[in-house]
């Protein structure tokens, strides 16, 4: 396992959403503190060709039905559709389910029935068979954290509460959830030691859960090994029977992180990876999605560099100064040869003259910053 890319000059998204379908990667949403953030426009799209490592801008069709720019949604893919439903803007947040179909490059707003989940942001989705699953986050209607489980039909567009037993994780948002087999697992996230309350007393809570979608219960677990530091706004991602984690934010602590964790979901174990290449810096809310052999992380906002390039994240730093970040960085699960070799050309600055042209166009992939944002900043 190495990372082995790292390419500026990508959509500078804070808060985004992401899938992947195929061998392309969209982004939605999200914010970016440079810009002046429009409540009511229409929500921005953006498109990773994963073959080229090339982001280009989507221009969906235009029509009544297209959702307004957002943050702290989800979405998932069913199919060659995306559906995204919460998240919120500057003014209001929303419970509309909207559907992004990547074939006709068009929006609707799919008719539901059944009990709505209140207008929330910072839960978590997944599908386990064809159905939506979300869980947690914030709702604005009761100004309180949510332990609630929810699901859509993806067929029959049937919103269904889940009267859940076991005892669920604590009320929270910005936690992660990845599906295995027929169960959803649950990390992290940030709570209020007055749950469900919102006290600014908050707790990161750093177990694993599980919800068996089969008997609808939560079941709490004790892993073995070295666990990582309770944290919200990080990334997790499922490979070959392990859960991985990445990145995220401790208000308490006042920490950034940019370390990397998987568990064991068949033996219960935590394990802390140390990875070589060039490593992501310490960020929050970007988004991670894993194609074949390889994950793709791209966006999210981290500490301000101080004038000699080391991130700002002691105690003596300003944890909210921070930088919206525009790169894309590969983590590979088994580089090929060839890409080890092209690392190495790479970061000695050999001579390419006497290379292949493949060769010499792939160096270009891995190398050429991408032209939808302007880098900023060398926080990435």
């Amino acid at each position: 396992m190495k990372w082995t890319a790292h390419i500026e000059g990508g959509p500078m998204r804070v808060n985004h959403a992401a899938v992947c379908i195929g061998n392309k990667i969209y982004s939605f949403g999200g914010y970016c503190s440079t810009e002046e953030y429009k409540d009511w426009e229409p929500i921005p799209v953006h498109v990773l060709d994963t073959e080229t490592l090339r982001w280009a801008a989507v221009n969906y069709k235009k029509s009544d039905m297209v959702p307004f720019q957002r943050y702290g949604h989800t979405t998932v893919a069913y199919g060659d559709k995306v559906y995204m439903w919460g998240g919120r803007n500057n003014a209001v947040a929303c419970d509309t389910l909207s559907c992004f179909d990547t074939k006709t490059l068009e929006w609707s707003t799919p008719p539901v029935s059944g009990m709505v989940p209140y207008a929330k942001d910072g839960h978590s989705a997944c599908v386990i068979q064809n159905k939506m699953y979300i869980f947690g986050g914030f709702e604005y209607l009761t100004d309180q954290y949510s332990q609630e489980v929810h699901c859509l039909n993806l067929d029959t567009m049937k919103w269904t509460f889940i009267n859940a037993a076991g005892t669920p994780p604590s009320h929270r948002d910005f936690h992660t959830a990845v599906a295995y087999g027929t169960r959803m697992y649950i990390y992290g996230g940030r709570g209020d030691m007055n749950s469900p309350y919102n006290s600014q007393e908050e707790v990161y809570c750093p177990e694993v859960f599980f919800f068996d979608t089969v008997s609808e219960t939560w079941v709490g677990l004790n892993p073995q090994g070295i666990w990582p530091e309770g944290r919200r706004s990080h990334s997790a991602w499922l490979y070959k029977d392990h859960m991985y984690i990445f990145g995220g934010f401790n208000g308490n602590t006042k920490t950034h992180f940019n370390d990397l964790y998987r568990y064991s979901i068949t033996d219960n174990v935590w394990e802390y990876l140390n990875v070589t290449g060039t490593v992501p810096c310490k960020r929050r809310r970007q988004a991670c999605l894993i194609y074949k052999d390889v994950v793709y992380l791209f966006g999210g906002t981290s500490p301000c560099p101080n004038p000699d390039n080391r991130i700002l994240d002691n105690l003596n730093a300003n944890p909210e100064r921070l930088i919206d970040n525009s790169d894309l960085h590969l983590l590979e699960y088994a580089p090929t040869l060839k890409t080890l070799c092209i690392l190495v050309v790479v970061e000695h600055n050999l001579d390419q003259s006497f290379l292949p042209r493949d060769i010499v166009l792939d160096i270009r992939t891995v190398t050429v910053p991408n032209r939808i944002s302007r880098p900023i900043n060398q926080a990435g």
